[in-house]
């Protein structure tokens, strides 16, 4: 197992993510302001997939790097105001996913191994003739 790789990967993906929020929040304020750059935005972001935000930044970039900028300074606050609770929410929800998915197996595992073994469910032999 490669720790690195999976953070350098993690993070690659978190970064994409920040960029598709900080996509929503500067249309959103542009939807107030400047509707016409808003839709502008919209159609960009629309025809091109923020799989990759870094890749989607520089093509932004080139069409319009005033937008480009205003995206980068957001998407930067985002991911400041995260790194302080991040990992903690992170562990907890983890635990807590774990958790949730074990008992749902547990409980599967559970009605299978014991639903032909109910006495309500057995039908008498002398009902089969």
């Amino acid at each position: 197992m490669d720790l690195k790789k999976i953070a350098n990967d993690t993070t690659k993906t978190l970064v994409s993510y920040l960029t598709y929020q900080a996509v929503k929040v500067v249309y959103e304020q542009l939807d107030e302001t400047e509707p016409k750059r808003a839709y502008w935005l919209h159609q960009f972001a629309s025809s091109d997939s923020i799989t990759d935000g870094d890749r989607f930044i520089e093509k932004l970039f080139r069409e319009r790097p005033d937008l480009a900028f205003r995206v980068l300074t957001v998407r930067e606050a985002l991911a400041d105001s995260l790194a302080d609770f991040l990992p903690d929410m992170l562990r907890s929800q983890m635990s807590q996913s774990n958790l949730k998915q074990r008992s749902q197996q547990l409980e599967r595992m559970t009605q299978v191994s014991t639903e032909g073994n109910h006495p309500e469910q057995q039908m008498p032999q002398d009902d089969l003739i």
